[in-house]
């Protein structure tokens, strides 16, 4: 799974209707541009992508006083708000996805219900456990990865890396457990958080230009 559609989809559902500059100011804001896919040319394809798909119906607006382009506003059909929350569950589930989409995920999981959240987190422990499990029947970290000859060295790094992405979740589970951030339905998400830049905000992480279709 890439982590893209996930985030453009996020990120547009924070809004309720954005254009294409907003989507990428706030995910250049929450820094996705260094830990994922999520670079300027990728954003304006996911949208465009999604709107043939869609999941996302596409608004014309008046262009700016400046000139340019009428500007196109997105906002997510209720097939998007579907597939958006397949993605987001299923990135918090798959113990085996990249980094990039387990971040992604966890930049929206309190759109999810607390106890959703946390079965989730639960069934993502489950699933290492299992792996590691079927890795060590014929491998195990105590052996050393001597045996196996520096491609032991890659059995070494999967497992270790599960170990710790266990340990990890579980530390979550419990901080969520404890009562950590609002999850839906308790309040207001962002309560006290710059979540997502107002329209016309300057954002300090900005790497370039608005796109042409994004005149303000």
């Amino acid at each position: 799974m890439s982590a893209i559609r996930l985030l453009v989809l996020g990120a547009v559902r924070r809004h309720g209707r954005a254009h294409g500059y907003q989507v990428r100011n706030d995910l250049e804001y929450w820094g996705a541009h260094e830990w994922s896919n999520a670079k300027p040319g990728s954003i304006y394809h996911a949208l465009k992508q999604m709107e043939k798909q869609g999941l996302l119906h596409a608004h014309e607006v008046a262009p700016s006083t400046a000139g340019g382009p009428p500007r196109t506003e997105y906002e997510m059909t209720a097939k998007g708000t579907e597939e958006y929350f397949r993605l987001l569950r299923e990135s918090l589930t798959a113990y085996d996805q990249k980094p990039d989409v387990l971040a992604a995920a966890l930049g929206f999981i309190v759109d999810l219900k607390r106890e959703e959240a946390l079965d989730l987190l639960r069934e993502r422990v489950r699933a290492i456990q299992e792996w590691r499990r079927s890795v060590t029947e014929y491998y195990t970290p105590e052996d050393g990865p001597d045996r196996l000859g520096h491609i032991g060295e890659i059995m070494n790094l999967w497992v270790h890396s599960a170990d710790a992405g266990a340990q990890w979740t579980d530390a979550l589970i419990g901080r969520l457990e404890g009562g950590a951030y609002t999850f839906a339905g308790e309040g207001e998400p962002f309560s006290g958080v710059h979540a997502v830049l107002a329209e016309g905000e300057r954002n300090p992480y900005a790497t370039g230009e608005p796109h042409p279709g994004d005149a303000r």
